[in-house]
């Protein structure tokens, strides 16, 4: 079954016109209990592949790519096209749009003197700080490393253990027909 297939149907008017249409109610909005959206035991960590839909990641995770929305709702991703890894191609056409300059310099930032001051991985900046051009030591970063650290922070994921999904599926439907 569809994710839209689980939301309640409401009358609705599109075009103020008097010819309503019975529609699922996708203003409705369901939450993650904070135990299962923190809870590290029920969930696998997961980089997606260059050119990996979520619709592919539900297919080789669950056996079923319509559970795409697990995975999107599990990643609080509600913009899938701007919060899910873009394709080498993609990425390179957005750079290209988005910049007059892909390589020119996004911003300037030093390593924090106090707080966390190393990276924790690969992937890990919260140690840097973003600072004007002329502070001592500041590094510039072009659009294009600015933009590849916000794919590869949306590269990393996480996937619901598979017996947890029935669970998950009960609770989500108990609660978007509340």
């Amino acid at each position: 079954m569809s994710y839209f297939n689980k939301f309640p149907m409401m009358v609705y008017d599109m075009k103020n016109n008097g010819n309503y249409k019975l529609l699922p109610d996708i203003l409705r909005r369901v939450k993650q209990r904070n135990v299962s959206a923190s809870g590290q035991f029920i969930f696998d960590t997961y980089d997606v592949r260059n050119g990996e839909k979520p619709e592919d990641i539900a297919y080789k995770w669950f056996g079923d790519a319509q559970l795409h929305w697990v995975i999107l709702m599990t990643n609080n991703v509600t913009d899938r096209f701007h919060q899910w890894p873009m394709s080498q191609p993609q990425f390179q056409a957005f750079l290209e749009d988005k910049y007059d300059n892909p390589d020119g310099i996004h911003h300037y930032e030093i390593t924090k003197s106090s707080g966390n001051t190393s990276s924790s991985g690969p992937n890990d900046y919260s140690h840097l700080v973003e600072v004007n051009s002329d502070t001592d030591n500041a590094s510039s970063i072009s659009n294009r490393e600015y933009e590849e650290r916000l794919q590869d922070k949306y590269r990393s994921i996480k996937l619901l253990n598979q017996r947890f999904l029935s669970d998950f599926l009960e609770e989500f439907d108990k609660l978007i027909k509340d």
